[in-house]
């Protein structure tokens, strides 16, 4: 059976606040464990203001204190943004309040714009060169203490964190493989590089005390409702949502769904933007099992982990209600 889970970048709609959205975020995350998704992972993003999760930890802590079973981590932690000694420290008193419910996703990208970057205290020119330095370091402040050890993770050291690499190209890829690590591919939003990675790291893949065979988890935008037509209607906030990234206005509040994108984007941005979210699945319970199966069918995945932009809570709500429901039955098949 092919888990279900959840990402999510705690979207702030317009005429909101951030405080609304995390609150929203903790309902799902809450149904999201009574209807048996698998993990609940959170995003770094900063400087955006429809992204309520820049202070990912924070936000880990307050979804896994109100909630007891389901999976709770990053989608991921941008480790250039931050030394690996503040990452382990902070996973690990979360993995001490929270034993065996922790996930550590981490990411190459800076989630930000180079002046954001700078703001962070990062080099924005070293940081990703840095980064599979910086993931040995990481991990090492999770085993136990080596004799002479001068520096440890207090919480942190022995509690064996999991450690996932994400990527949207081909870099994490080889990189997950060599060390032996769980790999999630972004193809949410970056799906032209998805199959050649999933080759490279299931082909280099070599064991590890971590892992044992290669896992693959694909991310896949994904909104349900009860036709067609009525969640193409809900969609259309993401892909405004995307269409304002490709002008460079990345992180807006989410708007409300329109009636037609036409008149809203141009010719070619709809063609981008269409690019961009070709690995999406939206409709009805129906589309959207065939959809799910199709997906998991060409990639192989041992987890789909599902995101989407929705306006409106109790839509956003729904939809989940039914992913979980397909996702049950075709587990029964």
């Amino acid at each position: 059976m092919t888990a279900i889970s959840i990402l999510d970048l705690c979207p702030v709609i317009q005429g909101s606040t951030p405080e609304v959205s995390l609150h929203n975020s903790r309902d799902l995350a809450q149904h999201a464990e009574r209807w048996g998704f698998n993990r609940y992972w959170l995003a770094e993003h900063h400087n955006m203001p429809g992204i309520a999760s820049a202070a990912t930890a924070v936000v880990i802590g307050f979804i896994a204190g109100a909630t007891s079973t389901i999976r709770v981590g990053s989608g991921g932690v941008m480790l250039p943004n931050h030394a690996p000694l503040v990452i382990a420290e902070q996973f690990g008193t979360l993995a001490s309040l929270y034993p065996g419910r922790i996930d550590l996703g981490l990411g190459r990208a800076p989630g930000a714009d180079g002046l954001t970057t700078i703001a962070l205290r990062r080099d924005p020119h070293s940081g990703a060169d840095e980064f599979p330095n910086d993931v040995e370091e990481l991990r090492g402040y999770f085993q136990a203490v080596r004799p002479g050890q001068k520096v440890r993770a207090v919480p942190g050291a022995g509690l064996q964190v999991p450690i996932w690499l994400l990527g949207s190209s081909l870099f994490s890829a080889h990189l997950a493989a060599r060390l032996g690590l769980p790999y999630a591919f972004a193809s949410h939003f970056a799906p032209t590089d998805l199959m050649a990675a999933l080759a490279i790291y299931r082909n280099e893949f070599k064991p590890s005390r971590d892992l044992a065979k290669p896992y693959v988890m694909v991310a896949v935008n994904v909104l349900a409702a009860e036709t067609d037509a009525e969640a193409r209607h809900y969609f259309t906030s993401q892909q405004q949502a995307f269409t304002n990234l490709l002008r460079g206005r990345a992180g807006q509040l989410l708007a409300p769904p329109i009636a037609t994108m036409d008149g809203y984007w141009t010719p070619e941005e709809r063609q981008r933007t269409e690019a961009l979210l070709s690995f999406a699945v939206v409709g009805s319970p129906t589309t959207v099992q065939k959809g799910l199966a199709e997906r998991i069918r060409s990639t192989g995945a041992d987890e789909i982990i599902t995101t989407g932009h929705v306006f409106d809570h109790q839509v956003r709500l729904h939809s989940y209600e039914i992913i979980s429901q397909v996702m049950n039955m075709a587990a029964t098949v």
